[in-house]
C-alpha cells in the first residue's frame, strides 16, 4: 500500500509582544520522500528566545541537507541537530547579555519510517484515526509529579509550576532528550508537533478528533482558532506542524465511450 503525505504548519503570536516560536516543515534537497518537521519554543527574555529558536531551526535545516541514510542513522542526525544548536546557542551568550534557550521537537520523515526527538515541553502526538497511539513526555516538573502519581492530569493543566522545565537547548547543562521511531506506518496515521501554547488548550481526545476529521491545513486553522478563543486574551506564542498519512489514490481507468462498448475501436473526431 503506497502512502502519501498531507502536511501543514502554522503559528500565531498569541498575546505576546514577540513571536519566539519557530516552526518548519522542509523536504530534503536531494532525497525523495525525506523531510524534516521542527517546532522550537524559544525562551530567554526580549529577543533571546527568538534567537535560540532561530538557531535550532537553522541548525536542523542545515543538518537535513547533509543527511544520508547510508552514512547516518536518523537518531544520530537528530542528536547532532540538538547538540550543535545547544553549543551555538550557548556561544551566543558571549556576544550579548541575553539568556537564550529553547525547547524543541523534531521529526525526520523517511519512506517507511518516522523518527523523532524532543527536549523540553514541545510535544509530538501520534494518532491513528482518532485514537492516541502515544505522545512524548514533557521534561518538566509537573510531568515528573504526574508520572509519580502525585497529581492528576486535570491538576497538571492548572498547576502553578506547570511552566518549570527540567532541561532546554542552550541551558546551563547538557540537554536531556528522548528519541523514538516507528516503521509501522498506516493510512490514517497523524503526527502532531506543537508548542505548549497550543497543546495546553486541548485534551488528547479532542486534538485527535479534530486532526482526524480535517485535512492538515484545515486542522491547523481550526486548532489555532480554538486555542486563541480559549486563551481569552492571555495566550502564549503557539506553533503546530501536522503530518498525516493517507493511501495513495489510484487513477481510475477511463470508461468506454457510450455506444461503443463491445465494438471494434473507431476514431472519433473532435466535437
Amino acid at each position: 500500500m503506497a502512502l502519501v503525505i498531507d502536511a501543514c504548519a502554522a503559528q500565531h503570536q498569541g498575546d505576546r509582544k514577540e513571536q519566539q516560536d519557530r516552526v518548519l516543515i522542509v523536504p530534503h534537497t536531494n532525497l525523495r520522500g525525506v523531510a524534516l518537521a521542527v517546532v522550537a519554543d524559544g525562551m530567554g527574555g526580549h529577543t533571546g528566545g527568538a534567537l535560540a529558536a532561530d538557531q535550532m531551526v537553522h541548525t536542523a535545516r542545515q543538518n537535513l541537507t547533509q543527511f544520508s541514510p547510508e552514512e547516518e542513522t536518523p537518531e544520530k542526525m537528530l542528536r547532532s541537530c540538538l547538540h550543535e544548536a545547544h553549543m551555538l546557542i550557548k556561544a551566543s551568550r558571549l556576544m550579548n547579555e541575553m539568556n537564550p534557550h529553547s525547547t524543541v521537537v523534531m521529526m525526520l520523515i523517511q519512506p517507511g519510517r518516522m523518527s523523532w526527538l524532543h527536549c523540553g515541553d514541545s510535544r509530538l502526538y501520534h494518532f491513528r484515526d482518532k485514537a492516541l497511539i502515544g505522545r512524548t513526555k514533557d521534561h518538566s516538573y509537573v510531568e515528573q509529579l504526574l508520572s509519580r502519581g502525585r497529581i492528576t492530569p486535570e491538576q497538571a493543566l492548572v498547576h502553578p509550576s506547570r511552566n518549570v522545565l527540567l532541561t532546554s537547548v542552550g541551558g546551563n547543562d547538557e540537554p536531556l532528550f528522548d528519541y523514538a521511531e516507528t516503521t509501522d506506518l498506516q493510512s490514517g496515521d497523524a503526527y502532531v508537533l506543537c508548542s505548549d501554547g497550543l497543546w495546553a488548550y486541548f485534551s488528547d481526545e479532542e486534538l485527535g478528533g479534530i486532526v482526524a476529521s480535517h485535512t492538515a491545513r484545515e486542522a491547523c486553522e481550526k486548532l489555532v482558532e480554538q486555542a486563541r478563543l480559549r486563551a481569552g486574551g492571555h495566550g502564549d506564542n503557539l506553533s503546530i506542524a501536522i503530518v498525516k498519512l493517507k493511501e495513495k489514490e489510484v487513477a481510475a481507468k477511463p470508461k468506454p465511450f457510450p455506444g461503443f462498448a463491445g465494438r471494434p475501436q473507431q476514431k472519433v473526431g473532435s466535437v
